[in-house]
């Protein structure tokens, strides 16, 4: 059986996928999500919490717009983040689906070490 057939990395193109593993992959933009997922916070209202500046922080929110996993939104004058939860499951999913690829690679190493060695006699 083939793992790769069931796989929602396939179902994604690639360049999503890479701009959802790009997005994940910096701590100040899991924060972000965090953070707008417990409530819509203003662009400067999140830089407060980094050590950073706010264009800085606006450059996150961008990649993570990109990769749809928030969206922004003009209140008055300022610009409210929230997070998009389609775009967080899409990302879960890919994630749940690699660590499914590696168990089952695991669980194949497991099996030829289990299998007794055909070359002794």
């Amino acid at each position: 059986m083939t793992i790769y057939n069931h796989m929602v990395v396939d179902q994604i193109d690639g360049a999503t996928a890479d701009q959802l593993m790009h997005a994940l992959a910096d701590a100040t933009r899991r924060d972000i999500i965090r953070r707008s997922i417990a409530g819509r916070h203003s662009v400067s209202a999140l830089a407060r919490h980094y050590p950073i500046s706010t264009t800085a922080v606006q450059k996150h929110v961008a990649v993570l717009e990109q990769a749809g996993l928030v969206s922004r939104h003009k209140v008055g004058r300022e610009q409210r983040v929230r997070t998009e939860i389609a775009g967080v499951r899409a990302a879960s999913s890919v994630l749940d689906d690699l660590e499914a690829l590696w168990r089952a690679r695991i669980d194949q190493i497991d099996d030829l070490l289990a299998e007794p060695d055909r070359a002794q006699p």
